[in-house]
């Protein structure tokens, strides 16, 4: 029953969920709304669980003294250090977003600049990544190349003063080519989601029990 209770939870949330979205009337017309709430309450469940694994993983990573262990220590002052925060925030100020909370001013003079530096970081992986990708050894990855570098030149002053018709040449290759490319990925991801979507409502799929 471990197994047969939560797939007939989510065949029937499946169906009615399908039905309401195309039967907009009551009494079936208010269930989608009613489901997006219990759907916000359980995903405030699955943030406590996730919390608890977190702090479980590194506490056991800290015991164990496995690689990296020391940068456990490091994750869980942070996280404390921002719940704390965030409820003195909160009672104080109501919102642990004013601008003059302790919340804030972590969240400012601390996490924003290590986000700047993943993202400064990112870029040469990046760099790195389009290099291997852009080499010219087939006349596919030599078009890949060529359209990359007009529609970077495109995108900075540089390339218009090169020649004025590289911004134009940019927009066409991201309007009609690109776009083309993008929306064919596009139809195949709704089209993999939808039947993901029905095996899971169905039960062939159920690796979310595992």
């Amino acid at each position: 029953m471990k197994r047969e209770i939560p797939i007939i939870i989510t065949f029937l949330t499946g169906v009615l969920c399908v039905v309401a979205f195309f039967v907009p009337h009551p009494p079936l017309g208010g269930l989608q709304q009613r489901f997006l709430i219990w759907y916000a309450i359980v995903v405030g469940f699955t943030m406590i669980l996730g919390l608890d694994s977190l702090i479980k993983y590194n506490i056991k990573k800290i015991r164990q003294r496995k690689q990296g262990w020391q940068y456990s220590y490091v994750l869980l002052f942070g996280l404390i250090l921002v719940l704390v925060t965030g409820f003195q925030s909160w009672f104080k100020y109501n919102t642990p977003f004013e601008l003059r909370s302790s919340f804030m001013y972590s969240y400012i003079h601390i996490i924003v600049p290590l986000q700047s530096t993943m993202f400064a970081l990112l870029a040469f992986f990046v760099s790195s990544a389009a290099y291997r990708a852009f080499r010219a050894r087939t006349f596919e990855a030599t078009l890949l190349l060529v359209a990359a570098a007009i529609v970077m030149l495109g995108r900075v002053p540089i390339g218009k003063m090169i020649w004025d018709k590289i911004p134009l040449f940019s927009d066409w290759l991201l309007n009609i080519p690109q776009l083309a490319a993008k929306r064919g990925i596009q139809i195949g991801v709704y089209l993999g989601g939808v039947v993901m979507s029905l095996r899971i409502i169905l039960g062939i799929e159920r690796t979310y029990l595992t």
